[in-house]
């Protein structure tokens, strides 16, 4: 857990200068669509990019303005601080509109900050749709990139070092999935943030390096005997973009709410699911990043996405769901509203939180809301504890009033 925090509280983490010092290069990717299978294969280091030691956003407004989500200023006022200056690569995804401009304006910042433009910088694109169509056009972004970083860093990717980068990758989602099964039990072993500092890990070490830690951790996991969740009541936290390990415990430290579920681009959604290791691997590579994707982006989607977090409630035994999202993030905040209308009549109480990405300005607001939302599930809980549970809406059956309540 020591290496997996280092690697969650700090960009320049040390697993990443140890690599840094061995000669090898780094790139640097903003999104999960973006395989690091593809960069393992060729000996390259990928590092999921973050925000988290922002401090201001004086350059990124210079090229930004204003009214934007805060996540990609923050990523590109680190680029012009050269917090970043130990990449040799960059991957910019749209994820997003505001993900879209941050390629554009960190090109222009470069005209203006000598040395923040790595040597290979490279817009990778992604449909928003996973139809036939749309996994084709997926398809040949993948080939486009795999030719691109075979040309810059002078390396080769074979379907053999894919098939095997697979394999790799795969040995340690397997084992995420034992540690999110574990949070879905009654009696929780694992706080949330101890779950997420080692997802989060496991975008930014060496994969042989995360998959040995993590294998102890699990190990030592399955030692426990503690239960970190009695009497607590059991949260799910979705919405936009969240690296920042401060949020976890905001939600979980002296509130009597304990984490045992997330729907984020950065948490245990993108490490799920396993890869095919049969077959092509570019299409399997593509039907993993593509076809299972759960993110607001994608077009015509969002019954799945809404099954994916009624089946999450249901699995963890989740009393409410906690929605932020960073302002000005259109996508999820729309996407917020319409869960919060669709699990509400079920059930299952939500919060719905805006707020800035980064520094934790508001967490005095963000913990009096929390609290005010706690307060009301206990609330309900002790009114359920009394009625007949038949009455209740059947869709999301099987849960209990909190042990506190009874």
């Amino acid at each position: 857990m020591e290496t997996f925090l280092d690697a969650a509280t700090k960009i320049q983490c040390r697993s990443v200068l140890d690599w840094k010092k061995s000669g090898k290069p780094i790139v640097g990717y903003t999104c999960s669509y973006t395989p690091p299978e593809i960069f393992y294969a060729a000996g390259i280091l990928p590092v999921r990019m973050r925000g988290i030691e922002t401090e201001g956003t004086d350059i990124a407004d210079a090229y930004f303005g204003s009214f934007i989500c805060s996540f990609p200023k923050s990523l590109l006022q680190l680029a012009g601080k050269k917090t970043y200056s130990f990449l040799d690569g960059a991957v910019i995804t749209p994820g997003c509109d505001s993900m879209r401009r941050l390629d554009e304006c960190w090109r222009t910042a470069g005209k203006d900050h000598e040395g923040i433009v790595p040597g290979f910088f490279y817009y990778f694109d992604v449909p928003h749709k996973s139809e036939a169509h749309g996994f084709r056009w997926f398809v040949d972004e993948l080939k486009m990139l795999i030719h691109a970083v075979e040309k810059h860093f002078g390396v080769r990717i074979t379907d053999e070092g894919l098939k095997n980068a697979i394999r790799k990758f795969n040995a340690g989602r397997r084992m995420l999935q034992e540690i999110e099964a574990m949070r879905s039990q009654k009696e929780v072993v694992v706080s949330g943030t101890e779950v997420f500092a080692a997802v989060i890990a496991g975008a930014i070490l060496p994969r042989d390096e995360y998959t040995r830690h993590l294998e102890r951790w699990l190990a030592e996991l399955k030692r426990r005997k503690k239960s970190l969740s009695k009497g607590k009541i059991r949260l799910m936290l979705t919405g936009s973009a969240s690296d920042e390990i401060h949020l976890f415990q905001l939600l979980e430290e002296n509130t009597g709410a304990i984490l045992v579920a997330e729907n984020l681009c950065f948490g245990i959604r993108s490490e799920g699911n396993e890869i095919e290791e049969k077959g092509d691997p570019v299409e399997a590579l593509a039907e993993h990043y593509l076809a299972q994707s759960t993110c607001p982006r994608m077009y015509g989607r969002f019954g799945e996405r809404l099954s994916y977090i009624k089946d999450k409630v249901k699995q963890a035994r989740v009393d409410g769901v906690v929605m932020q999202n960073i302002r000005f993030c259109d996508l999820h905040a729309a996407e917020n509203a319409l869960y919060e209308r669709h699990l509400e009549p079920l059930g299952v109480p939500c919060l719905r939180l805006e707020r800035e990405y980064g520094p934790m300005v508001d967490a005095g607001r963000m913990k009096l809301r929390l609290n005010a939302f706690l307060e009301r599930i206990k609330k309900a809980d002790r009114i359920i504890a009394d009625e007949n549970e038949s009455e209740r809406v059947d869709d999301l059956p099987d849960r209990k009033p909190l042990e506190a309540a009874r």
